[in-house]
């Protein structure tokens, strides 16, 4: 799969509670590649928690720091790369991808991603009387570009290893369409 990959990263992209840090983690296992948490790494750079920066600095400048560290992250590939749920909403951010990696949706249902959501009260964007609301509306927004990604997995209710190994399988058939597309050219 590394010779495969060459230099492109794995970039799983998908709503809060999709499960692309747990998930990417395995994978990254997997496929013996580094792991990398778009979340960590811009609250390392920060110095300090996502929520805190979007109290203090708002969302744009959390977006603005997230573009800049998805694209420094790009750099380092071959890596599996977990963004946050909103950094594939950016253009920017999603050419970068495209040209530097293997987009990949984890996609879940609403029930699936509030139930898992729920379990930790850290995510700003649910900071409100209605999370649930608020989760249709972003599924609303986002889902038709996350549709666009290269790779799209259902975040089911099952073992993240049985996700994991859909994934794999997932894969492999994206190089070989991409092997015979490369090869009608």
């Amino acid at each position: 799969m590394s010779r495969l990959l060459g230099t492109r990263s794995l970039v799983l992209v998908g709503l809060m509670g999709a499960g692309k840090s747990t998930v990417g983690r395995r994978l990254a296992q997997s496929l013996k590649l580094p792991f990398r948490d778009a979340d960590h790494e811009i609250e390392a750079a920060a110095g300090m928690t996502i929520p805190e920066i979007f109290a203090i600095h708002g969302e744009e400048h959390f977006r603005d720091g997230e573009r800049r560290v998805i694209a420094r992250l790009l750099q380092e590939g071959p890596i599996v790369l977990a963004t946050g749920g909103g950094a594939f909403m950016n253009e920017e951010t999603r050419g970068r991808i495209a040209e530097q990696g293997i987009s990949i949706w984890l996609k879940a249902d609403l029930d699936v991603l509030m139930r898992r959501v729920r379990k930790r009260a850290t995510r700003p964007l649910l900071q409100n009387p209605d999370p649930e609301g608020t989760m249709r509306r972003l599924m609303d927004l986002r889902y038709p570009v996350y549709a666009t990604a290269d790779i799209t997995i259902d975040s089911h209710e099952a073992p993240h290893d049985k996700v994991v190994t859909e994934l794999i399988k997932a894969l492999r058939e994206w190089f070989e369409h991409e092997k015979q597309e490369s090869a009608r050219t």
